[in-house]
């Protein structure tokens, strides 16, 4: 493995899509919009959770298909794909539900339950046809800092920035690693972020 493909694939696992969440919940909670007024212990709990529902069980889940000699999905084919977007799915939806349980600002578990449908609409289209989870991942992010920003009026441009270039280099980073084209990479992209806005900006 060449320099090139060696940093494409470091990209690629820094940002996986089961650790998006995760790193969104990590800059709402401090991107100084108004539900970041929080206690530090409330964080933990809710980052907690987060990381459990959206990272580690779903991580731990696929792992443990993978072990099963007779049904090891090959994550390359976009139908192998459903079943683990279906436990992630699921995981997801735990975590929504513990959310619920607490007393936390809406923007959280509506953030959560949107990724929720991202993820199925994701399974649906990966029945058919392999599309870039990674930009799904990173689309959702932006359309979801968009959206917050427009409805509370700030100027978030610099972050936006920020956002953008970190999409560009996952959206290169599957390209040189060979793992999808420019137009499953865009309608990753686009999936993401269309339902992220869509749902942050009218709900």
């Amino acid at each position: 493995m060449n320099a090139k493909h060696s940093i494409a694939h470091g990209i690629s696992v820094v940002f996986h899509p089961l650790i998006m969440p995760t790193l969104a919940f990590l800059f709402l909670m401090n991107s100084g919009f108004y539900f970041t007024l929080l206690s530090f212990d409330a964080k933990k709990i809710i980052l907690l959770i987060v990381f459990l529902s959206t990272f580690l069980l779903p991580l731990v889940s696929i792992g443990l298909m993978g072990l099963n000699t007779r049904f090891k999905p090959d994550l390359n084919k976009g139908p192998d794909r459903v079943i683990p977007m279906l436990s992630t799915a699921i995981f997801y939806y735990v975590g929504f539900y513990a959310l619920g349980r607490l007393n936390v600002y809406p923007v959280y578990k509506v953030f959560l339950i949107s990724s929720i449908l991202i993820i199925v609409v994701l399974m649906i289209i990966s029945m058919r046809w392999k599309i870039s989870a990674h930009m799904a991942g990173i689309g959702g992010l932006i359309g979801a800092f968009i959206a917050l920003s427009l409805r509370l009026g700030l100027n978030s441009s610099l972050a936006l920035s920020v956002f953008i270039g970190i999409a560009g280099l996952i959206g290169s980073s599957r390209l040189i690693l060979g793992k999808h084209t420019s137009v499953q990479i865009y309608a990753g992209f686009l999936t993401g972020f269309g339902v992220n806005y869509l749902i942050i900006n009218y709900i």
